[in-house]
Formats: C-alpha cells, structure tokens, sequence
C-alpha cells in the first residue's frame, strides 16, 4: 500500500482498529520455547478477562466547577491490589461520593467503572501549611475515608470525586504490580506530575508571586493536584496505556517513584516504558533502569526532557516514606543535605559537582523550551517505521515540541546509536534538530527515545481527546500511532537486539551534514 493511501486509511480507521495480541517473550529463551507457569498463565486468562469487559463511557468530567468546589488527593501514589490507600478530600458541597476507573481499551470506552463509595459527608478542610526553609506547601487534610483496591486489576486509575453539587475532579491512582516478569512495565511519573503542581501557590518552577526565586525547593505528596486533578497524567500518559491495552500486551504496572523503592519489579520485564514527560528521577531509579537495561530489559524513552533532574525523595507527615520531592535546582549549593553528600546535589543530572547527563541512558540529551516544528524522517527503512508508507523526508507538522531532546555528538552516548528522525527546528532564535534514535547494548536490549514531548499526546491528535493536539492531524496519529505498536510488539518479545538488526552509527555523517547547532 502506498505512504499516502495507508496514511489516509489508519488515520479513518483511528482509535477503532482491531486488538492484537502481543508475543510474550517468555515463551521463548536462548531460542527454545519454554512453558509458561501456572502463575504466568492464570495472570494472563486475568488480564484478557479485564480487557474483555464492557466499558464505562462516562468516565470523563463534565463540571470542573469553581475552585475548592472539590479536590483531593490519596495517602500513597500507589498501592497493590487489595491494599488501603487513604483519600483526603475537601469540598464546599454537603456530600460526595467516589468513582474508581480503570483506564485500558474496553472497546473504545477507554475506562471501566471498577468500585463506586457511599455517600461521603463532605466538609471544607483548612488551609494548607507552608514550610518557610523550603516553601513547601502540604495541605494536611484529614483522612475523609480509607479505599480498599479489593479486587482491583493492577493499572492505572482515576478517582472521580462527584460532589452533590454536581461538581467534578480526578485523583490518579497506581494499582501497580508486585513483578513485571515476561510482561512490558510502564513506569508513570508522578514525581513529575508533582513538580509542576502548582495547588496551594507554589510549584519548583514558581511561587505564589510567580517568579523563579520564590520556588519551593521541594514539593509535597500530601496536596491535591491543580486544574482538574490529574492533568499530567490525561495528556502525557494516559494514550499510552490505551494503546497499550488494545494491543493485549501482557503489562505491568509502577511509578518512578516505586521503581526508587523497589527495583525488583524491573526484573525480568521484557521492556520498561517512560512515557511523555518524565523529567525528574532520582539517581537510585536511573542506576535501576540502566541494570535492567544492561540485563536485557528494552527501554522506551516517549517523551523529551527524560531524566534530566536529579532528586531526592524525602518522608511526609509522620514519616511516611518518599512523600516529599527535593530538587534545588540552581540553589542546590543552600541544600544542608549537600554538607554531607556532595555528589547527590539536587540539581540536572549533567551539572556539577557530579555531572552524569542522561544521554548515557536514554542516547538523547534534552537541549531547549519552547519549540513547535515537524517531525521529519530520516531513515524510512528502520524497522520501526514498517508499515507506516513513510519515505526519506516525509514530515508530520507540529509533532516536535513543546521539548525536544536531540543527539549531541561529543557528550555520553552509547554507540552505535542510530538517529531516524532528524527534524530542523528554531528554539529561541537557535537553528538546531530534534532526533529519534535507537541503540542496542550487549545484552540485546534495545532503546527508543522519540526525542519530542508530543509524541504519547499524537495518540490522541484530531480526536479532540486532547483539545487542539497543538495542530497535529489524524494522519499524524496514524503514524506515531502505527510506529508505537511496531515497538510495542517487538519489545514485548524480548531484547530486540536479538531478533531485528543491529543499528548502523550514522551520528557523524548526520551531524556532518546538519546546519551547526
């Protein structure tokens, strides 16, 4: 089929297309097939019973209503299956009650109704509390009732707040997996989602005033998220997990903030996946990826600016593990935690006084904000691009920014490491490129990074899923859209350095060729 007659084809065909089902890489090792345990397959009859149930449409919030109309937020980012998570919610409304949903395929629905509360007596809660030394805001709410995730399929959640006003917000929730053995693990980034929170006034990017210097320095789980409650995960993550789920890929579940606390869940995954804006890390999740990785675990960069702050994660209230987020950023030498510590400066990870960017990991470096440009291919023939009827030079408009990361030849960068976009962009004025890349590593793992923040959100570009897509079109969500299943599918089988060819280096012959940055 022709580029432009399969493109014209997936984009009509759109959300709708048929589920496949994904390999299971433990099916197969050294090359000879193995058989599953009674575990594995008793988990996986789990999961294609859950896909297979009828979705929930009315998922959505209708009414965001007025501020402090109702918002919450959860004790602990993420339980397992049949633990209590306490919810904390204030509401100018006489009751409320609370929606679980489950965010997969469910035929298009996109969401299924797992638990529903009783009517909750809704009261509002007090001010939030501001820590002086680091102008953190915590609202230190009471606890308004425990959630037992009895019964609940490990993914990813959304608790609805209904106030009896009529009144609407979200509070995500990670139902996550014990192990990701044989299964594809997406890591969600509510570190992330966190420092850009700004409920309460502050965020690591703001103060109340708006400017930089009254920042906090470090930021609380312990307050609702801003806006509708769970914005972050809705455009940066949440396509994924869709698509995901409509593949029948056997998945796993975690934060990077579990990954922090318990790194077991990596072994054995057949990939790990950071999804589309997964900024903060802190040094302990990144040595834990890159084991994985070196110990065959494919890796999935679906962003830009992956990796790039370093941070510390300290207790909460009453000393409850990993509820605060550190990072000082330029301020990192007012941190007193630095007297004692001096290579776990919370600042990026490629600045002094330890400097280890990111692109050793993800073959990418995060280079400039704001920029809007098209996504031009480079290398049609690579593997990942099957299917899609791409040719050399072919662009899809608006698909790289708001971020964009590129290969910097001279920093830390596995080779051989292949670029296969390579997209002209102007950031502030600066000539430079945006690039998808691809690298293996000896243990036949492989590793994308798409090098643009908008590449999980062109999921969901002319389906208004996602307001105006920044201008992307259904023939840009037929493509990202198409390329994300080739990964996915291949990844899930195992090191993909095994099974498709080895990346040709073309670094220095692109940058020969490119307009200097």
């Amino acid at each position: 089929m022709g580029r432009r007659r399969f493109l014209g084809a997936a984009a009509a065909a759109g959300a709708a297309a048929a589920a496949a089902t994904g390999c299971d890489s433990s099916a197969e090792r050294n090359g000879h097939p193995a058989r599953p345990s009674r575990r594995a397959d008793a988990a996986r009859r789990a999961e294609e019973a859950e896909r297979s149930r009828p979705g929930s449409a009315d998922w959505r919030i209708r009414s965001v209503g007025p501020p402090g109309a109702i918002e919450g937020y959860t004790d602990r980012v993420s339980v397992l299956p049949d633990e209590e998570v306490g919810l904390h919610v204030s509401t100018t409304a006489p009751a409320f009650r609370v929606s679980a949903y489950r965010i997969g395929w469910y035929g298009g629905a996109q969401a299924r109704l797992v638990w529903r509360s009783r009517r909750v007596e809704g009261r509002k809660q007090g001010p939030p509390v501001f820590l002086d030394a680091t102008r953190t805001v915590r609202a230190d709410w009471d606890r308004s009732l425990r959630i037992r995730a009895r019964n609940w399929p490990e993914g990813a959640y959304l608790l609805r707040l209904d106030a009896s006003n009529g009144h609407q917000r979200y509070v995500p929730l990670i139902v996550r997996s014990r192990q990701a053995r044989g299964r594809t693990l997406l890591m969600h980034a509510p570190a992330t989602w966190q420092a850009y929170n700004t409920w309460g006034g502050y965020s690591l990017y703001q103060g109340r005033d708006g400017a930089y210097g009254s920042r906090s320095l470090a930021v609380s789980f312990d307050r609702p998220y801003a806006a509708d409650g769970a914005e972050k995960f809705l455009v940066y993550e949440r396509a994924l997990v869709v698509l995901a789920e409509r593949l029948g890929l056997p998945l796993a579940y975690t934060t990077g903030v579990d990954v922090h606390l318990r790194p077991a869940v990596l072994k054995g995954a057949t990939a790990a996946l950071s999804l589309g804006h997964d900024e903060y890390w802190t040094p302990q999740q990144r040595r834990y990826v890159t084991r994985a990785r070196d110990d065959g675990t494919n890796l999935a960069f679906l962003g830009a600016n992956t990796c790039f702050r370093r941070i510390r994660l300290e207790p909460g209230p009453g000393g409850a593990p990993a509820r605060t987020v550190v990072c000082y950023k330029t301020a990192y030498r007012d941190d007193p935690y630095l007297v004692n510590h001096r290579d776990l400066a919370t600042t990026d990870f490629r600045q002094p006084p330890a400097p280890d960017p990111e692109s050793s990991l993800t073959g990418v470096l995060y280079e400039g904000y704001p920029t809007d440009a098209p996504y031009v291919v480079l290398d049609s023939g690579h593997w990942l691009f099957a299917g899609t009827g791409v040719d050399d030079g072919d662009s899809f408009d608006h698909l790289v920014g708001v971020e964009y990361d590129r290969v910097t030849p001279g920093d830390p960068t596995p080779a051989p490491l292949r670029i296969i976009a390579h997209s002209p962009l102007v950031c502030r004025g600066r000539h430079s490129h945006s690039d998808s890349a691809y690298y293996t590593v000896a243990s036949g793992a492989g590793v994308f990074a798409s090098g643009t923040m908008r590449w999980v959100e062109a999921l969901m570009a002319g389906t208004r899923e996602n307001g105006r897509d920044h201008g992307m079109d259904a023939r840009t969500r037929a493509f990202v859209t198409r390329t994300t299943e080739n990964l996915l599918r291949a990844f899930a089988a195992g090191p993909a350095g095994r099974d498709k060819p080895r990346p040709e280096d073309n670094v220095r012959s692109v940058y020969r060729a490119s307009t200097p940055a």
